[in-house]
């Protein structure tokens, strides 16, 4: 429940809901908030509005991102309803752009607030929902696709609305959600494409239709270009950082807090103990070897999370360097915390069980001082992560795809193209590799029916 006080008369709202998901939406929202104010002889007014959403909303905000408690039949069940909580996540970003009503006072500025709220925290999500959707199936990332729905028409009312004089950010977070608008269209152009040739498989090639093998031919070609499109950007790459050069006389430090869950080769859960936090906590160190922890003064931490006992909560620390932490990120890679974190994700860690991958549900990286004290976010983390983690995936399904079709009879216009481009020092896209990912890059190579003279890529 909230707890709103208004002014020195001492009412409250006591009585709104806390829980996200039975916020209603659009007007009903505004009626139910109307309905309150009314019971307690609470003028409906700017100020509810500037109490209740400047006072209150990053903590309901923090806590809607919140793994939640369930209930669980089988350990295969408990990664499942952990990704479908995307979706309550998303609710948030409907509830974020509704519209007030015009009669209260500066309607304007706080429908405003409220967009460029949805617009920040969206991108938030947005990086989690990724990061939880990389399974090779057809089903689609609901959270991610129902905040894009909720986004669609409010933000293309405020792009149209943005003045130059706003603060930097604002146009910063504007592109971003773009950018994810482009990933998750190429990636559902993938999931199109593998439902049509997971269904096609269940039939003898002899009995398939010339439809069919034209519809599965149209839907690969229409992946490949998708995803050459979210390649090839040529002003800035996908998702690369653009964070201010930060400066301090002081020791700096960064800091990446993450929950995940321990997913087995075979999709069920890893329920977490004493022993498996100790082996990963060892496992994170000795992805990185001992003289980066030495200088970085790196620091790691794995716990059984507090909230639910099949995750873990992860936080690794170390001192910021130049170009990590200070000064310019061109490599857009988020730096040490993110390779990390990107070999656990990958189920890459030394000296830890083979196979078993990190689902990363809650993500965030900080600035900090010496004494721990979280300063502000160092979003490059988080965006480097996701370039690790979604770049590599993305060139590997079109991989997948142009190896379908050629096995169809047809040579994807794409692939040189393709080769070309993964192997460019410009790009750097061999730099998010994994050696798994390399290795499975070489393999698709070695099978091509053309033979490309790249082994010097390697």
């Amino acid at each position: 429940m909230f707890r709103v006080q208004m002014g020195s008369d001492n009412k409250y709202i006591s009585n709104y809901p806390y829980s996200l998901s039975s916020f209603p939406p659009g007007t009903e929202h505004v009626l139910s908030l109307k309905r309150t104010c009314q019971i307690q002889d609470i003028p409906f007014c700017y100020g509810i509005f500037a109490i209740f959403f400047g006072g209150r909303i990053k903590g309901v905000l923090l806590r809607s991102r919140e793994v939640k408690i369930g209930k669980y039949d089988n350990l295969s069940d408990v990664a499942e309803q952990h990704r479908l909580q995307s979706l309550e996540k998303a609710k948030v970003i409907q509830w974020l752009c509704f519209t007030p009503p015009s009669t209260i006072t500066n309607v304007k500025d706080v429908s405003k607030k409220l967009l460029l709220q949805a617009l920040e925290h969206s991108n938030v999500l947005f990086r989690e929902f990724a990061l939880i959707s990389m399974w090779r199936v057809p089903a689609m990332p609901i959270g991610a696709h129902t905040a894009l729905g909720f986004l669609a028409e409010p933000l293309k009312q405020l792009a149209e609305t943005l003045e130059t004089s706003e603060h930097h950010n604002v146009f910063e977070d504007l592109r971003e959600v773009e950018e994810w608008r482009e990933y998750y269209s190429c990636d559902a152009t993938y999931r199109k494409w593998l439902k049509i040739e997971l269904e096609n498989a269940e039939v003898l090639v002899s009995e398939l239709s010339l439809e069919e093998k034209e519809r599965a031919i149209s839907a690969a070609k229409e992946t490949l270009t998708a995803s050459l499109s979210l390649l090839e950007r040529r002003e800035t790459q996908w998702l690369a950082s653009t964070d201010n050069i930060y400066e301090s006389a002081e020791p700096v430090f960064l800091e990446l807090h993450a929950t995940a869950m321990l997913c087995l080769p075979s999709g069920d859960c890893l329920c977490p103990d004493a022993t498996v936090c100790t082996t990963l906590m060892s496992a994170l160190y000795s992805s990185v070897g001992d003289e980066v922890v030495s200088n970085r003064q790196l620091m790691v931490k794995v716990s059984i999370s507090s909230r639910d006992n099949y995750c873990i909560d992860i936080v690794l620390r170390c001192l910021a360097i130049f170009g990590d932490g200070f000064g310019p990120h061109d490599i857009n890679d988020g730096g040490i915390l993110s390779t990390i974190l990107a070999a656990g994700f990958k189920g890459e860690l030394p000296r830890f069980q083979a196979g078993v991958t990190m689902e990363i549900s809650r993500l965030d990286a900080w600035y900090s001082n010496k004494d721990g004290i979280l300063e502000f976010p160092a979003t490059y983390i988080v965006k480097g992560l996701c370039r690790r983690c979604c770049l590599p995936e993305v060139i590997l399904r079109c991989m997948q795809v142009s190896v379908s079709l050629m096995g169809s009879g047809v040579q994807p216009d794409s692939h040189d193209s393709l080769i070309e481009l993964v192997g460019s020092p410009e790009t750097r896209f061999l730099d998010l590799f994994s050696q798994q990912q390399l290795q499975a890059r070489y393999y698709f190579l070695k099978n091509s029916l053309r033979v490309y003279p790249v082994l010097y890529l390697f």
